[in-house]
């Protein structure tokens, strides 16, 4: 969940995203063609660092990270803001303008990997990461270290080395705007968490979002969707569906535990209509992914999904994205992290 950073998010249909993905084979000419699948000894790493970074654990860790690199005899760029859609501009600014940077390493949780994801789109420049987030889900996708930054910098050193690896990314369409995901795009009841969650400035961590979901329980209704996977169309009512590139949203919650990030596949989540106390009878099973085989929960593996209903706001890598409808693809193999 991208909590540490939804007070940032700008308002809805406002925010605009230069690039385009295009899956692994495909060839485009680039910002920089120099930029190349080899990475330069003497290239740059641009460390992008979360706007809350300074605050709790993560402290200090955007300097600490820098520090590293450069003992390792790597140059880098730092990029900071007071806020993340500033960020998001300064990280795409850097990217066009210096043709030097071989890696963009995003400081922080869900939502830094999710501006990462947005500033390389069309870009053949791989994604690091450094968690310091509350959910830190695609990093635990990618087992990434979760609690010691040295051993995720000289992940991060070792994979630019080697080459790193390619995932799929999810592309969103909405409000006239084309929006990228690496984790997990949520419309319904963990979308509204999120939202509750992002509005509290207490309490911190996974708690925040646990609390969230009581409150929101108590007020949820069921929604009526109208969805259209690979073509196919057909009337939903549910608590809630998610399009899942990765496998946790919220913190370790494992909603769909087989999904993959490199097969070219979403995993279509829905949970059907029921109880309070059914629902929190399931919820514990979440973080061990035993739920699957309850009846209330349907899975499906899709290319591509429409979703339709009134007042819902989906949400992505924890970030607050659109309002309903929204269609959402696959580009495989899309992009290059360092993992």
């Amino acid at each position: 969940m991208g909590a540490g950073t939804g007070k940032f998010i700008q308002p809805l249909c406002e925010r605009r995203h230069r690039g385009t993905w295009f899956p692994a084979g495909i060839i485009r000419a680039v910002t920089h063609p120099e930029h190349s699948l080899t990475f330069r000894e003497d290239g740059k790493i641009a460390l992008a660092v979360n706007p809350a970074a300074s605050f709790g654990r993560s402290r200090g860790v955007g300097d600490r990270a820098a520090e590293y690199f450069r003992a390792a005899g790597r140059a880098v760029v730092v990029l900071q803001a007071d806020g993340y859609g500033s960020l998001g501009k300064l990280v795409e600014q850097a990217l066009a303008a210096d043709t030097q940077v071989v890696a963009l390493v995003v400081v922080g949780g869900d939502g830094m990997v999710h501006l990462g994801v947005n500033a390389l789109a069309g870009l053949q420049i791989p994604l690091g990461i450094i968690p310091t987030g509350t959910g830190n889900d695609v990093a635990r996708l990618l087992a990434l270290p979760l609690e010691s930054t040295v051993e995720a910098c000289q992940r991060v050193l070792d994979a630019l080395d080697a080459g790193g690896r390619r995932i799929d990314v999810g592309r969103v369409r909405a409000c006239g705007r084309t929006t990228y995901f690496a984790g997990v795009l949520s419309a319904g009841f963990d979308a509204a968490v999120n939202e509750r969650a992002n509005s509290w400035r207490w309490p911190r961590g996974k708690s925040r979002y646990n609390l969230a979901m009581l409150r929101e329980l108590g007020s949820f209704r069921r929604i009526e969707y109208t969805v259209i996977a690979d073509g196919m169309r057909w009337s939903q009512a549910a608590l809630l569906i998610s399009v899942a590139n990765g496998q946790s949203i919220g913190g370790g919650m494992r909603i769909t535990p087989d999904a993959l990030p490199d097969d070219g596949w979403l995993d279509l989540f829905m949970v059907k209509p029921l109880s309070r106390l059914k629902f929190l009878s399931i919820f514990p099973k979440v973080f061990a992914g035993k739920h699957t085989g309850r009846p209330e929960v349907d899975i499906r593996r899709v290319r591509s999904v429409r979703l339709e209903a009134e007042g819902v706001v989906a949400y992505a890598d924890g970030e607050r994205l659109a309002s309903l409808p929204v269609d959402v693809d696959v580009l495989p193999l899309a992009l290059r992290v360092l993992a």
